[in-house]
Formats: C-alpha cells, sequence, structure tokens
C-alpha cells in the first residue's frame, strides 16, 4: 500500500519545506513539496494543514501499573489523609470483599498536613479488604494490616504504622500485585499502551525487575504485537547470570529498574549528604557496591547486551560510575562505550559526574516531569534537600551541553504519560541554567528514545526511512507547538507503516 499524506507541514531536515510524505509499506519512500508529489498512491490523505512529526518514544513506563491506575484507584489528586480514605472507601465499596485495593499517586509533600494514613484506618476504609497504595515515586506505600506480614515486618523499611519502604515495601508489593490475573494484566497493559498511542507514542521503554514487576507481567508487556506501540524490555536484576537472563526473558537490557537506591520522595535515594527532613540524619541506603556493578556490566559485554542502572542520589550515581570503572579495566574503555549502558533518573550529579557520562558512552534516560512537579526553591527537592541541592538537581541542559544522550521518559505513572508536557518541561526548568532548546527536548523524547536502545536510524523522517510519525491536530511548526501552552491531539500515529491510532 503506497499512502501519500499531503496538505500539511512535514517537520524533517530532508526538506525544510516538505508538506507532504509517500509511505510505501513500512518506509517513507519520498517527502517534498505537494507539487512534485510523485504519482501511482494507492491512497491519498488530506492533511489540511496538520503538522506531521517523528512519533515520540516513552524510555521509562511501567505498563501493568500504568494500566491499573488508569481503570482504578488514581490517588494523584488528594490533598490530605482524609481524601485518600475517602477515595479508598468509595472505591472498595464496588469490590468484592477478598480484593486487594490497588491504588497510586498520594504525594504528602504537598498537604498542609503531611500525616498520612496508618494501617488502622486503611482497614476501616477498604471494610476489612487489603489495601495497598504507593506513592507517587513508587518507592514507598501505604497498605492495611492484612499486608503487614511476618516477611514485611522483619524486612528492613517496616513501619507499623503501614507506611513501608524499601524491602519490606518490595515484599509487600510482590503479595498486593499476585492477586492481579493474567487476563487483568493484559488488559491493564493494553489499556497503557492505546493511551500511549492516543499521544504520538509509538515505543515504550517497560522497565521491569524483582521488586518492580514479576517475569511474567514483563514478558506478557514484550507481546502485544501489531496495532499496540513497539515495547522494548529492559530486565532490572543483577548478578552473574542477569545479561543471560535478560536475553532469555526478550529483553534488550539487563537493565531499568536494577535499583542502586531508592527515590527522594520515600527518603531512599542515596544521599552523600543527609536529608534536610529526616529527623535521624538518614542519607537513604544504597543497594549495591561498585563491585557489584562492575560485575554486571562486566557480564552485559560478554553477553552483548545493555546494562544499566536505576540511580537517584549523588552517592548512588557515585558508586555505579566507580563500578564503570572497574568494568572499563576489565573489558576496556572502548568495548564499555560501544554497550551504551544507561542510567535511569541520574537526578544529582555535578560536573565531574556528568564526564564520566560522557567518558563512558553513558545514556541518562530521565523524566523532565520530575523537575516540573518537585523541583524548584519550594517543592518536594526543597524540603528533602534543601533549595541549595533542589535546584541543583535534573542538570538536563548541563547533560546537553557537553554531548550527553538523552532519552526521555515518565517513569509512568510516576508522572503521566505526556511527550509535549515532558519537552516543555526540560525547556522551562526551574533552574534556567538547565533549560534546553525546543530541537534538543525534541529530538531527546523521539530520537533518543531510539538511540537509547540502539536503533540509530529511528526517530527522524528521511527518505528510505521506517514510517514512524505522527499527524497532530495543529498548523503550527514544531518549536510554535513547543513554546506554547495547548497541546495538540494525535489524529494518526503510524509504526512502521501501520496505523495503531486514529482520532
Amino acid at each position: 500500500m503506497r499512502t501519500l499524506f499531503r496538505g500539511g507541514r512535514v517537520h524533517t531536515p530532508a526538506d525544510p519545506s516538505a508538506t507532504a510524505l509517500l509511505t510505501d509499506g513500512d518506509r517513507i519512500a519520498w517527502l517534498g513539496p505537494d507539487a512534485d508529489a510523485p504519482a501511482g498512491a494507492d491512497r491519498v490523505v488530506d492533511l489540511a494543514g496538520a503538522l506531521v512529526t517523528p512519533a515520540f518514544v516513552d524510555a521509562h513506563v511501567h505498563t501493568t501499573a500504568t494500566g491499573l491506575t488508569r481503570q482504578g484507584l488514581d490517588l494523584a489528586g488528594t490533598r490530605s489523609a482524609g481524601e485518600v480514605l475517602d477515595a479508598v472507601a468509595a472505591h472498595a465499596a464496588a469490590l468484592p470483599g477478598d480484593a486487594v485495593v490497588i491504588g497510586h499517586g498520594w504525594d504528602e509533600s504537598g498537604w498542609d498536613d503531611q500525616t498520612t494514613p496508618s494501617a488502622a484506618e486503611l482497614d476501616r476504609a477498604g471494610g476489612g479488604r487489603r489495601v495497598y497504595l504507593s506513592r507517587a515515586c513508587v518507592h514507598a506505600a501505604l497498605v492495611s494490616s492484612a499486608l503487614l506480614s511476618a516477611e514485611a515486618k522483619a524486612a528492613a523499611g517496616y513501619d507499623d504504622g503501614g507506611w513501608l519502604r524499601r524491602d519490606a515495601h518490595h515484599v509487600v508489593r510482590e503479595a498486593a500485585y499476585a492477586s492481579i490475573g493474567a487476563a487483568q494484566t493484559r488488559a491493564a497493559q493494553e489499556a497503557a499502551l492505546r493511551h500511549a498511542a492516543s499521544l504520538g507514542i509509538a515505543a515504550v521503554h517497560e522497565c521491569g525487575g524483582p521488586g518492580t514487576s514479576g517475569e511474567a507481567d514483563f514478558t506478557t508487556a514484550l507481546r502485544h504485537g501489531p496495532g499496540f506501540p513497539r515495547v522494548f524490555g529492559l530486565w532490572g536484576e543483577a548478578g552473574a547470570a542477569a545479561a543471560a537472563k535478560a536475553r532469555e526473558l526478550g529483553a534488550r537490557g539487563a537493565a531499568g529498574d536494577l535499583y542502586a537506591d531508592g527515590a527522594l520522595g520515600a527518603r531512599t535515594a542515596h544521599l552523600g549528604a543527609a536529608y534536610l527532613d529526616d529527623g535521624d540524619g538518614g542519607c537513604g541506603h544504597g543497594y549495591l557496591s561498585a563491585e557489584q556493578v562492575g560485575s554486571h556490566l562486566a557480564g552485559c559485554a560478554e553477553h552483548g547486551v545493555q546494562g544499566g542502572f536505576h540511580a537517584i542520589g549523588d552517592a548512588a550515581i557515585g558508586t555505579v560510575l566507580a563500578g564503570f570503572g572497574l568494568a572499563a579495566a576489565t573489558v576496556g574503555v572502548e568495548r564499555l562505550r560501544a554497550g551504551r549502558h544507561r542510567i535511569e533518573h541520574a537526578e544529582l550529579l555535578d560536573k565531574a559526574a556528568i564526564a564520566k557520562f560522557v567518558e563512558y558512552g553513558i545514556v541518562a534516560s530521565v523524566q523532565p516531569a520530575f523537575d516540573r512537579l518537585w523541583g524548584g526553591e519550594h517543592g518536594m527537592y526543597a524540603q528533602r534537600l534543601g533549595p541549595q541541592r533542589a535546584v541543583a538537581a535534573n542538570p538536563i541542559g548541563s547533560m546537553a551541553g557537553v554531548g550527553v544522550l538523552l532519552a526521555f521518559g515518565s517513569d509512568s505513572p510516576v508522572t503521566p504519560l505526556d511527550p509535549w508536557g515532558s519537552c516543555r518541561a526540560a525547556m522551562r526548568h526551574h533552574n534556567p541554567v538547565q533549560r534546553i532548546g525546543a530541537k534538543a527536548a525534541f529530538a531527546a523524547h523521539t530520537r533518543g528514545g531510539w538511540r537509547a536502545v540502539g536503533e540509530d536510524d529511528e526517530g527522524v523522517l528521511n527518505p528510505g526511512g521506517t514510517a514512524t510519525f505522527t499527524v497532530w491536530d495543529t498548523n503550527l511548526p514544531l518549536t510554535a507547538v513547543l513554546g506554547g501552552e495547548q497541546t495538540p491531539a494525535a489524529r494518526t500515529t503510524v509504526l512502521a507503516g501501520t496505523d495503531i491510532w486514529n482520532l
């Protein structure tokens, strides 16, 4: 099928005046002005002035959790413990008595009274049902008494009040998600992927691993096939056999949610200096040693898979970079760079750490919405770290300025799938020094996502390239859209010549 899209505005480096493109199967056969369009198309689509761009890639997604949040109990709008409990009660009333109430998105850092519901209060709100409510960062949860198992009580991060972190949280999360059957998992993933396609997203990086999602959940996410965005899997498990296991599971890398630390919101990100609002003077927690990181990367090099780590705090990032140094001594810097390994989030790092990203060719898989939601001198980062460290967080501009490969994502459901919003967040960083331009932001959310998984020929509209693009309901050029406040709707999202979304 040869389809001619004409009468629009095509964002392409091949021809800035292009108003049309011709697709032939999964390839772009031609693009240019309407008047020069080749004859013989099987179908002609009148764009009516619409903007055509490469489709977005979201470089960090949790598909099942995203779908469950969209379909169920979304607590992102709650502003107090009372509102959380009311939402739980209303949601639980429609569930069977033996169901698990699963919710997500509460964030006490923005509440006037930051007291969170207790396990006993959740017992009452849930009508005796098991209740699991993950914090916005997904590194802590509020849970009811029925989920406070002996295993959870014996694990690090346990609290009698029901706010669990670290290993205790992982134990309870696994138990809560075990209640979700295969059919519900698939339905949740399909809902998430359809929503992604409706936002002009043609590919996502699914980040799984122990403590995040089980193997069955992860492999299901990789098998949705035609009609959905492409899913690249990253399996976050450490160890000598991790790289081989990632390949067996169908993952692109032994990466993603391989935790070097936790999150700032849960006060589990590993810092070099104490949290400002931790009465015990804690610095969070590191899960890996430099030796473990180095061994993991060496294994990835042996098996030819991408490696990567979740690292947010400066101490955790320092540990991971020290591990890169050990791996470089084992396999060589050039072989390490060829692996295009990645660090997820990379929120607190200085110039010396950024230089190591350049030296080792590390991909920075980052979420600009984190700064939009929690950055600045008065946000959650400032509560946890103080204003000085807060404004230095998420140094997107500093990384872009020295050539670090950026891949933008949402970490959905931590923040919503919102590619236009993420680009604007990078352009409007709370710290003016860390802002980047419209074209750089768009490239990080399109081509950067493909390059982060080794698909270097994708993410740009060129003759002979893959026909993966989005038709937007606007006649404005790309830079004007990004510089404005209105978010255009995706009319059509096309992946390799196949429509995966039509408005």
